[in-house]
């Protein structure tokens, strides 16, 4: 049985969807009554200004993602061994475990999209060339501090988060250290990072008394790189909007685990080269 994996914010584009909102009429209209407005109009509009938005982005990803699974389920029904998405890919993961319906899922990444975009004022950097280690000790020494590790993507590509000024005046602070690449992301929040905890606690209060069922089928936390446990669900969900995303020992988890097959279920292959760089 293959790993399903679902990729989080960045896998936006411009057209994305448009296969699937005819042949999941339904659940388009489904998603519209809880959104208040037309997920596929968010996805198709020219030059996709509300893509690049976080309040609209992550309720968009979300729905072409599951959109996509159950398209590939309806054609195949291939049951799943693990499931794992990258941060809000996470949810989608859940909806495919069953521990939320389509609306409730939509519901939850609607309020976490709206609680991070509130949180304005943040940048996000992609470090290539050092290890993990390696930029969270270079982090540590930037003047002033305020960066702070937010993806552990690749063994070679992480993430950091933190004030827009310190992110972008760090480039030459992470190459002196031996970056190859420094790359200032184009998002408008400090995700992953301390800087977000108020969205934590506001959804925290969210998931106290959202509907989540029992997993059917393991899927593995961002927040710890194991598999969920049905008691630290909600726990670990809020804790993710502040704790890093620890993508590369999830993989490397289900690698040691044996499973050899991945398939990425989303708009366009984000995860399957990292899945290739951990595993090679």
């Amino acid at each position: 049985m293959p790993v399903f994996v679902f990729p989080g914010q960045g896998s936006q584009f411009p057209g994305m969807g448009l296969e699937l909102f005819d042949e999941f009429p339904e659940i388009v209209r489904e998603a519209e009554a809880v959104l208040g407005y037309s997920v596929r109009e968010v996805c198709v509009e020219p030059g996709g200004a509300r893509l690049a938005q976080t309040r609209y982005a992550q309720p968009a990803i979300y729905a072409v993602n599951v959109l996509t699974y159950l398209r590939f389920q309806r054609r195949s029904a291939v049951r799943p061994s693990y499931l794992l998405g990258h941060s809000l890919g996470e949810y989608c993961a859940l909806f495919a475990a069953g521990v939320v319906d389509f609306a409730t899922g939509l519901r939850l990444v609607a309020l976490r999209g709206a609680l991070m975009a509130e949180a304005e004022d943040g940048a996000m950097a992609a470090v290539v060339g050092l290890t993990a280690e390696q930029v969270e000790a270079t982090a540590a020494t930037w003047p002033g501090g305020g960066l702070w590790v937010a993806n552990l993507n690749t063994p070679d590509q992480v993430v950091i988060s933190g004030g827009v000024e310190p992110v972008r005046a760090a480039r030459e602070h992470f190459l002196a250290a031996g970056a190859t690449r420094y790359v200032v992301l184009p998002v408008s929040g400090a995700f992953h990072s301390p800087l977000m905890a108020t969205a934590q606690a506001g959804f925290a209060a969210v998931l106290a008394d959202a509907p989540l069922h029992a997993l059917r089928i393991p899927v593995v936390a961002n927040l710890t790189g194991a598999p969920h446990t049905d008691a630290g669900l909600r726990d670990s969900l809020a804790a993710q909007i502040c704790g890093p995303v620890r993508w590369a020992d999830s993989i490397r988890l289900l690698l040691d685990r044996g499973e050899t097959r991945f398939i990425e279920t989303g708009a366009r292959r984000v995860l399957t080269p990292m899945i290739e760089k951990i595993a090679s």
